[in-house]
Order: C-alpha cells, then sequence, then structure tokens
C-alpha cells in the first residue's frame, strides 16, 4: 500500500497557487492506482483566522479540486479544508475522497489551537471518523489534536491501524511533532503518518519534517524542510501482527476513555 506525502510551502490565502503547487510537486512521483495522497492542514490558504475571506462554502474550490485530483489519479485523498459553517465560524476539516471522485467522509478538527486564537474563529468538531482505505481501517487527525491521545485511541478501539496527522506544526515545537506521533504509533500499535507544511505564513515558520512511523514506533520515512513529496509503502496486514504478537490493546480501559466515537 502506497502513502503519498505531499509537503507544501502554502502560499498565504491564495487557493489557485496551491493547488498548481500541489500539482507541480505529485509530478514529480508515480502515483499508483489506489494510492494514499494526503496533504497538510488548510493547504490551500494557510492557517488563516481570516475566515471571512478564506473559508468556502461546502462544494466550494478546494473540494472541488480534491474530488477532481483523487479521480485523476485514481487514489485516495485526505486533505485539508476551511470550511464555513452556517454559524458564521469557520470549520477546519480533513475531507476524504475515493480514486472516483466522491466524497467518503469529512473529519472536523476536535481541538481548535486556542493558543493561537484558533477557538475564536474556528468551531471544534465533535467526533472522530473512521475511513476503509483498500482494508485497512484509516482515521485522520489535525495538528493539535496531536497533543490529546484519548481521541487517537478512540480510532484506535475502532480498528484503526492508520493514524493519519495533517498539520501546520511551527518549528517552535518540531521535536514535540515527530516525538508525539511516534507516542500515538507505540501506544495505538499503528502506523502514525504526520504531513506537515514547510515554509513560513505572516506569524509562523514551519519545519516539514513530514514522517511516517510504523506500529513499533520505528520512523520508516521522514522530509526534511523543504517542498518535497514522500513516496512510502506499509503493510496493512502489520498493525493486526504487531497486536497480535502483543496484545496490549486487550487490556485498555475502554470505560475510562469518555466521549463518544462513530
Amino acid at each position: 500500500m502506497q502513502v503519498v506525502l505531499v509537503q507544501l510551502d502554502v502560499a498565504w490565502e491564495r487557493p489557485e497557487a496551491n493547488f498548481r503547487a500541489v500539482e507541480r510537486l505529485l509530478g514529480r512521483v508515480t502515483v499508483s492506482p489506489g494510492s494514499l495522497i494526503v496533504l497538510p492542514e488548510m493547504f490551500s490558504v494557510g492557517f488563516t483566522m481570516n475566515v471571512a475571506a478564506a473559508a468556502e462554502e461546502e462544494g466550494g474550490p478546494t473540494e472541488r479540486f480534491l474530488e477532481d485530483m483523487a479521480a485523476r489519479h485514481e487514489a485516495y485523498v485526505v486533505g485539508g479544508v476551511c470550511r464555513m459553517g452556517s454559524d458564521g465560524r469557520g470549520r477546519n476539516d480533513a475531507l476524504v475522497v475515493a480514486p472516483d471522485g466522491r466524497r467518503v467522509d469529512r473529519y472536523t478538527k476536535l481541538h481548535p489551537f486556542s493558543y493561537a486564537g484558533e477557538t475564536d474563529h474556528y468551531a471544534p468538531g465533535d467526533d472522530i471518523i473512521v475511513f476503509d482505505w483498500d482494508g485497512l481501517k484509516t482515521a485522520p487527525f489535525i495538528c493539535y489534536d496531536l497533543r490529546f491521545p484519548e481521541a487517537y485511541r478512540h480510532a484506535a478501539m475502532r480498528g484503526a491501524g492508520l493514524l493519519v496527522t495533517i498539520a501546520n506544526f511551527p518549528s517552535a515545537r518540531v521535536r514535540h511533532w515527530t516525538d508525539l506521533l511516534i507516542a500515538r504509533a507505540i501506544e495505538n500499535q499503528a502506523y502514525c503518518v504526520g504531513v506537515n507544511r514547510c515554509g513560513s505564513d505572516p506569524n509562523v515558520a514551519y519545519p516539514g519534517r513530514s514522517v511516517a512511523v510504523d506500529p513499533l514506533g520505528h520512523i520508516v520515512a521522514e522530509a526534511a524542510a523543504e517542498e518535497t513529496v514522500v513516496v512510502v509503502h506499509i503493510d496493512g496486514k502489520e498493525p493486526s501482527r504487531v497486536r497480535s504478537a502483543f496484545p496490549a490493546l486487550r487490556d485498555a480501559r475502554a470505560d475510562l476513555l469518555g466521549g463518544s466515537s462513530r
């Protein structure tokens, strides 16, 4: 199974420029049919609080771009979308699209980043999602979610063997980025893929460092700081093998998790 990590230097609030950049980067690699292409959080506009200018209605240009891209490459896609909610607040989403261009599901970031004021402009989601990627249950998360292990555990308890985190994670805390991804992989005995942006916006510098971690916590692929595409091959049966050989998740106290999961 092939995962394609697209590490982008996002042009600030310029969707068309970012669409072109994604296609340019994907043109450097061979995307096998059925692959999973992963783009950063809010890849078309950057981590902006200017919701009125940047957010789109459901079915807007960014969503159509992701749908068209999935169909062209015959691949699954997970990409960040800045969407306008009916209450006038934004939604920081991860859209999941199937190889036929059909929207599979939509995840809304559970934990807006209060430290940067995201909670003032974006409403939180209220649940995780798990979708089937060629037999491997997969759950998307967004950036700050990475600091909340209970969300990832919910996904693992539902059988997710691949945990995908799309991000605008800053250079100031790059050690946290890699360490937390490794921790989420080890504790859930799952692959963890983190796709971060690189470059800078008007407020923050970003380190890139997109990474794939196997269910034992080994880094199997990692990007540096520049724009790039990383192609990694994973074994969809490996999470089940690891969980069978060392069945730690059987001892997890689901009654202590709280919340809901669908």
